[in-house]
């Protein structure tokens, strides 16, 4: 079964909308690509619907507002991030190191895409401060959904202190993801990998 691609690797190219999709799933594909290409906020609705080839009455019939797109838009990119761990399970069965690793070389694999501008989901929580805004619970909730897959590895891996090793693993990442988007490919974001497979091995029995 095929991986799910997430991040840069669904987003980097304009999307292209095709008439007889449904309008809603058009108009979340247009988000997709606007948003993480040019930023949340600037973005406007009358852009979102022209690139979907559709119409602002059309987009408020299937979405309230643009926040609540925006919520939708980061709840598709949570579920695609979550349906990875069941793939890579099954690449790896009953070998919890082996399923660390393997998600450590596809985030890598993520943060060398040229097209990656970083996580869709950390970006989005930059610009949307507001506690109150429906996409907080989103970002929240899936932040804190990754370390915990990443956590249950490295105790089912027998790892010591596995939270250390987890939360160390979760901030390289996220430093990655946001270093390239000031330093490039070539910079620090270039050693992800073995910065985390340096803690691996660091914490094994």
């Amino acid at each position: 079964m095929a991986e799910p691609r997430t991040d840069a690797a669904t987003v980097a190219e304009p999307a292209k909308a095709r008439l007889d999709t449904p309008p809603r799933e058009r108009i979340l594909a247009a988000a997709r690509d606007l948003f993480y290409r040019q930023g949340i906020r600037a973005v406007g609705v009358e852009a979102i619907a022209a690139a979907a080839q559709t119409n602002k009455m059309t987009l408020y019939r299937h979405f309230s507002s643009k926040d609540e797109l925006v919520a939708e838009y980061l709840r598709r990119f949570a579920e695609e991030d979550e349906a990875v761990w069941a793939c890579i399970a099954a690449a790896h069965p009953g070998d919890p190191l082996a399923q660390l690793r393997a998600w450590v070389q596809r985030m890598a694999g993520e943060i060398s895409d040229p097209g990656s501008r970083g996580c869709a989901i950390a970006n989005a929580g930059v610009q949307i401060p507001e506690t109150e805004h429906p996409a907080r619970c989103v970002i929240e909730n899936h932040k804190r959904a990754l370390r915990a897959h990443v956590l249950d590895l490295c105790r089912a891996a027998n790892l010591r202190d596995p939270q250390l090793v987890a939360d160390g693993i979760f901030l390289i990442l996220e430093g990655a993801r946001v270093n390239i988007q000031s330093e490039g490919h070539g910079g620090p974001a270039c050693r992800f990998v073995a910065l985390s497979e340096d803690l691996i091995a660091a914490h094994s029995a």
